[in-house]
């Protein structure tokens, strides 16, 4: 399958890193996707034989419909030469017809049950595998990525230097593969500020509440905040900027982010 490809090829990849790469963490990486692996195994086995059995089903009730449709056309053909022989065997007949054309639509409707059923199957069996070789692509790239710090050292001093397409490129690579860590707010936060200053405010006040919800112990809680109601009034949307500027001053009281959220509320004239 195309999925187990995938998997070769991101293990031959981690097979061809340099020696210090060979770290825990990779070791780490290489045992969860042996593990997953293991586990694609494991599912293929247990669909192949559902399969089978599927598939038997399937053909003894395809054997049944025959057997019946052949029985009807039996039945049709004795009624014919019978027809002279009176209407109580003629009734006989029709009813034993009628009964076998109801079982007939039964065995019928218990095919289409089962076709279903396997079509259900196969559909569920691609969408994990698919799931499965996303994640190990997702794994071997961040097998591949640069180490944190440095990633996100590289992408603040190009911030610094007004190089923001190549900052935007590396803050984002910074989220993909470390979201976890909290710099990773830190990386929002500046994303945030590159469109500010582009005057693309309704995205960066997007990026400032990722900071405000996904991380409000970082150090880049209370500034989001404030950053995000400037964007608000920028917007033309006063009083949910008044409001998150209030919400800077409860929260942080003493911070110097409060003490710029009640400059630019006594400029606005609001108490």
């Amino acid at each position: 399958m195309k999925y187990r490809s995938l998997l070769i090829i991101a293990i031959v990849a981690l097979a061809l890193l340099p020696a210090p790469a060979a770290n825990k963490d990779m070791v780490q990486l290489q045992t969860q996707m042996q593990a997953i692996q293991d586990q694609m195994a494991r599912m293929q086995q247990s669909f192949d034989e559902r399969m089978g059995v599927m598939k038997n089903l399937m053909d003894q009730n395809t054997d049944s419909i025959n057997k019946v449709t052949a029985s009807i056309a039996a039945m049709q053909d004795a009624l014919q030469k019978q027809q002279a022989s009176g209407s109580g065997q003629l009734d006989q007949l029709s009813g034993q017809i009628q009964s076998l054309n109801d079982s007939l639509d039964e065995l019928k409707a218990r095919l289409n049950k089962v076709s279903k059923q396997l079509e259900d199957m196969q559909s569920a069996q691609q969408t994990v595998a698919a799931n499965q070789a996303t994640q190990q692509a997702q794994a071997a790239a961040a097998a591949a990525a640069p180490p944190p710090d440095v990633l996100y050292n590289n992408a603040l001093r190009d911030y610094n230097a007004g190089k923001n397409d190549l900052s935007i490129q590396e803050f984002g690579d910074y989220i993909k593969f470390y979201p976890n860590t909290d710099l990773a707010g830190n990386s929002y936060f500046y994303l945030a500020e590159i469109e500010f200053k582009q005057a693309n405010y309704q995205e960066a006040i997007k990026n400032y509440d990722l900071v405000i919800q996904n991380y409000p112990g970082g150090n880049k809680a209370a500034s989001a905040e404030l950053k995000k109601g400037y964007a608000q009034i920028e917007l033309g949307q006063k009083d949910d900027g008044v409001t998150s500027l209030h919400h800077v001053i409860q929260r942080y009281p003493r911070s110097n982010e409060a003490s710029q959220a009640r400059d630019r509320l006594r400029k606005l004239g609001v108490r």
